[in-house]
């Protein structure tokens, strides 16, 4: 074993997740989830709509927090009770809707709750000159080079420099696990592209990554694992190496398929139970 590889043996997972569960009253979300991302890893998150990915998310981040199991951060056990615990372990989450102001600036956007000010006690000012000058070298920082003025308006932006944004928002607060909530969604190539050398970007300076995204192709390209999620429960943690788009699509139509017909089965079932319908059935009826 070389050296590198015995160091990378001891070093702690970024996060490990060990039988987490939660439910919203009846609705059961998350059964016993298990998973681990290490560092400098990029892991992808898949699964169909009402999986369980975004609670997933929100309970790595801080907003919810499980009924059971535990959550460990660099293989120390954590108890995240707000968003602003997890920031303060280093993880932040780029959420789709970016959570970006559309009527302020990039510069004000990247320091939106953490404004740089001059001044003493109440009298303080923005310091906007400082703000402008840190946004253009963080967003430089991570190679973009296609936002013309950190003094633009977000609305003015594409949605590729509007993702851009808010990822360099968390990497220059100091997060070093980012949880990437469909960072591609709704984005042409060329700008999809763009994000994708971002997420290679990160990852080579170290950073980990947990990447929730639909498009299985985007998935193996730039993550090393991926977790397919069902129905709250991981049934899939392999290599990307070792896996296909269309194994993984096969995997999510089969259960798909599976559900279909035991809910065909189950209609079919109750029926015969309640037995053929009569014509004096059908003329008692309200409204036939």
């Amino acid at each position: 074993m070389t050296a590198e590889a015995a160091v990378a043996v001891d070093m702690p997972d970024a996060i490990t997740v060990e039988g987490v569960a939660k439910s919203f009253g009846a609705v059961t979300a998350l059964i016993d989830i298990s998973l681990r991302l290490g560092q400098g890893e990029c892991l992808g998150l898949i699964g169909d709509n009402g999986a369980g990915k975004s609670t997933l998310i929100k309970i790595l981040s801080g907003f919810h927090r499980p009924d059971r199991g535990r959550i460990l951060v660099y293989g120390e056990e954590a108890s995240m009770r707000s968003v602003d615990d997890a920031r303060s372990l280093g993880i932040d989450t780029v959420y789709q809707d970016l959570a970006l102001v559309p009527t302020l600036s990039v510069a004000h956007n990247m320091f939106l709750n953490r404004e740089v000010t001059r001044g003493i006690g109440p009298f303080r000012w923005l310091d906007n000159r400082e703000m402008r000058r840190r946004a253009r070298s963080y967003i430089e920082a991570i190679g973009i080079r296609t936002l013309r003025s950190v003094s633009s308006e977000v609305a003015m932006l594409s949605g590729g420099q509007r993702q851009a944004i808010a990822i360099a928002r968390s990497v220059h607060t100091g997060a070093k696990i980012l949880l990437l909530d469909e960072p591609l969604a709704a984005m042409g190539a060329m700008e999809g592209e763009m994000i994708l050398d971002l997420i290679r970007d990160l990852k080579a300076e170290g950073h980990s990554m947990i990447v929730v995204a639909h498009n299985y192709v985007h998935v193996l390209e730039i993550c090393d694992r991926v977790n397919l999620l069902q129905h709250g429960r991981i049934t899939l943690d392999r290599l990307s190496s070792e896996t296909s788009a269309e194994e993984l699509t096969e995997l999510v139509a089969r259960e798909y398929r599976r559900l279909r017909d035991t809910t065909s089965s189950a209609g079919s079932v109750a029926g015969e139970e309640n037995g053929p319908e009569t014509p004096h059935a059908a003329e008692e009826r309200p409204g036939l």
